[in-house]
């Protein structure tokens, strides 16, 4: 059976699509066309994060992360930098919860705080165990040694589903002190071989030894261990505009098992676009016969979102080749071989970082994203906003 014969009972009944299919079912003709066209629409966006210390007399909020809960909620995380807007300084983890699909959100509440450090912290990726129910947030510390000599990789998890945070703990011992940056964005669990359960955490290392790997755990978080690495080149030397050099990544499961990394392209390798990378055995490996140069996704170098969701994967990026504007919504019905011509734009001034989510459990959930992203009018740091987007919205 096509998943177009069913999918359209799992849409809310007053839906356009909806309504299209399930005459279509009735009569008995073909149903594919509907369920096979995307035509978005924004039908909620705020702010969820000022910068200028309007704000708990934060400087500046950037870095920002999404993701769903096991209970059908959402949290947001981002940078809260105390002083500057730099990468490097004292900063916060700043969060946020919505139990109303992004409508109404908590007040902010600060979940790390690295004191008055040179180096401050640099917030990574949020995974979710749907085993077991823990939500994990990575972040690393001493990422640029500035007046520090040892990285270090954290970790800290919620079992309440976000309410509340464990003391962080240190994965030296586990993994090394290499430097490691998270995503930055979410961390997947696999839901098919090979490797079903693993959790596969992706990000990159310093910028003269660049490159994309990934920490796993087999045991629900318990321990990690490094996984596959995609080396930048040349080879632990100081890179140079146009070598190779994979940097802030996103992963995300297809329904083969396969995991495909969707990565800053530093340098601008071959061209102003992602640099694209599948392993098939989760991560343990990522091939460089497995890279490819994804032309259809113009890009400034910049930290990007993905989502796979209903046989579609979706992508957010400034689409532009030199500069961080024009966030844009793009998506492909070839698991990210090929991108739609039509695309949609959430903003056309400043943007830069963004993330995907989505939820599941309602019937409302099959329609609609979230993406988080870094929003101003003539700079990406003024601002995080989200926006909840109905996919189908204007069928």
């Amino acid at each position: 059976m096509k998943e177009t014969d069913t999918a359209w009972r799992a849409l809310p009944a007053h839906s356009p699509v909806y309504l299209a299919l399930a005459l279509c079912a009735l009569l008995g003709c073909a149903c594919a066309a509907p369920y096979n066209q995307v035509s978005p629409v924004i039908t909620m966006e705020q702010l969820l994060w000022v910068s200028g210390r309007v704000i708990g007399a934060v400087d500046t909020y950037r870095i920002p992360l999404i993701t769903y809960t096991p209970r059908g909620h959402l949290l947001a995380f981002t940078e809260a930098r105390k002083y500057s807007s730099s990468d490097l300084g004292a900063k916060f983890i700043a969060t946020r919860r919505s139990q109303d699909g992004g409508y109404t959100w908590s007040a902010t509440s600060f979940i790390a705080d690295d004191g008055t450090v040179a180096d401050g912290l640099s917030l990574g990726a949020v995974v979710v165990d749907d085993e077991t129910k823990n939500i994990f947030l990575i972040y690393s510390l001493c990422a640029h040694y500035l007046k520090c000599s040892t990285a270090s990789i954290m970790i800290t998890n919620s079992s309440n589903d976000g309410v509340t945070w464990s003391p962080p703990r240190n994965l030296s011992r586990e993994v090394g002190t290499t430097m490691f940056e998270a995503g930055p964005g979410y961390g997947i669990q696999k839901k098919f071989s090979p490797s079903k359960g693993r959790l596969i955490v992706c990000g990159h290392g310093t910028l003269n030894e660049d490159g994309v790997f990934c920490l796993l755990s087999d045991d629900h978080g318990m321990h990690w261990r490094k996984g596959g690495k995609l080396q930048g080149l040349p080879f632990k030397q100081a890179k140079k505009m146009g070598d190779f050099t994979p940097d802030e990544c996103q992963p995300y499961e297809l329904p083969d098992g396969s995991v495909i990394i969707n990565a800053r392209n530093q340098y601008f390798y071959h061209c102003h676009c992602r640099i694209v990378v599948t392993s098939f055995d989760g991560c343990d490996s990522l091939p460089l016969e497995n890279v490819r140069f994804d032309e259809g996704l113009t890009d400034p170098a910049v930290a990007a979102g993905a989502l796979y969701k209903g046989g579609r994967v979706y992508f957010t990026n400034p689409s532009n080749a030199t500069h961080r504007v024009n966030l844009t919504l793009r998506w492909s019905f070839d698991s990210g071989n090929s991108w739609q011509s039509d695309s949609f734009q959430i903003w056309p001034a400043a943007s830069g970082y963004s993330c995907i989510t989505s939820l599941s459990g309602r019937v409302e959930d099959q329609e609609n994203i979230y993406v988080i992203y870094e929003k101003g009018r003539k700079d990406i740091t003024e601002s995080i906003a989200i926006v909840k987007i109905n996919l189908y919205g204007n069928l």
